[in-house]
């Protein structure tokens, strides 16, 4: 007879008609809930037994937490609201590309029609020893298995690192970044409402959290500005399959040209940090120049600096220049100097 190794251990589900019945529980159970979206990260570890909760929140009927809707010139996205549902909407295909780009290269069409944009965001890291139940500092031990001599380390962090290595794996988070948006968080004690940058944070604010969610709060919407509506945008993801993979890098970008030279601009890149990593520098040199070669190599060549490689993820610096370089000349033509 097969044994079976992933029943997942036993837990009290509970499954909310709405954000108040959510909330409620939350603030119930605190530290002790685990929420659920799509469920496709959370069946994971569940599966795997790397990690236990004694109940288990599932957000799938609280059809207040999804849709899309139109606001002075922006848009609230429902955190419950499908990746396929953000890649379909009018309004974001006209106005915020780089949020449809970003979301139609998640994963493989299947899991976009259950994976929701609050989801993807809030995802735990993909990093192997973590999510093998390894008692890492993320884990609350106290040493960072990726970061030794030996460690199997290609897909971790060229920045940010402060004994945790792992990165971000999300492929809108920098899209979001990049357009400014908003995060609405919400508690039985109110409302906060956080950007987008801010909302996600390295191992030197907490290397056990990848965003600043406490027990018993919830994202319940991303609210999009107007402030880059109809910009050009990049987005371009670099992975190892072209169907389904996480990023090893991938860079979002948002510009809008004064006459002939590059006026207001975000860049963002993911897979190099802990979070969305912006590139403020590059932001600042490649303001009032030209959108041409040399105004992209000047950005890749800043873009790198200060990037620490460990033994075999030295690849993401010169991936990442070039990312960077393509997202500011706008063209995904080879750059071969």
């Amino acid at each position: 007879m097969a044994i079976i190794h992933d029943v997942m251990p036993v837990f009290e589900l509970f499954q909310p008609v709405s954000t108040d019945e959510a909330l409620t529980l939350l603030d119930r159970y605190g530290s002790s809930a685990w929420i659920i979206a799509g469920g496709l990260d959370s069946f994971d570890w569940l599966k795997d037994r790397s990690k236990r909760t004694d109940v288990v929140i599932d957000l799938s009927r609280a059809t207040d937490l999804r849709g899309i809707k139109e606001t002075g010139g922006g848009v609230e996205i429902g955190a419950m609201t499908t990746l396929t549902e953000v890649v379909r909407h009018s309004v974001i295909r006209e106005k915020f590309g780089l949020l449809m780009e970003a979301a139609e290269l998640v994963a493989s069409p299947q899991i976009r029609n259950q994976g929701t944009l609050g989801g993807n965001v809030s995802q735990d890291t993909r990093c192997w020893y973590y999510r093998s139940g390894w008692s890492c500092y993320r884990a609350g031990g106290n040493i960072c298995y990726a970061d030794t001599p030996t460690a199997i380390n290609r897909e971790h962090a060229i920045f940010g690192a402060d004994r945790c290595v792992a990165v971000s794996p999300s492929d809108t988070a920098p899209a979001l970044v990049a357009l400014e948006a908003q995060m609405v968080i919400r508690s039985r004690r109110g409302e906060r409402i956080v950007g987008a940058e801010d909302y996600f944070i390295g191992p030197g604010v907490n290397v056990m959290r990848m965003t600043v969610l406490q027990p018993g709060e919830l994202l319940t919407a991303i609210r999009i500005p107007e402030t880059w509506a109809g910009a050009q945008f990049y987005f371009e993801k670099v992975r190892d399959r072209q169907v389904w993979d996480f990023p090893l890098v991938n860079v979002a970008a948002a510009m809008f040209p004064e006459a002939d030279h590059i006026g207001r601009v975000r860049l963002v890149v993911n897979g190099v940090a802990a979070h969305p990593w912006r590139l403020r520098q590059v932001e600042d040199a490649i303001r009032g120049k030209p959108r041409n070669d040399e105004t992209a190599q000047l950005g890749g060549k800043l873009a790198v600096q200060g990037a620490t490689p460990l033994a075999h993820n030295a690849y993401k610096i010169p991936l990442m220049r070039n990312l960077v370089r393509r997202a500011i000349r706008g063209s995904k033509d080879l750059i071969t100097t």
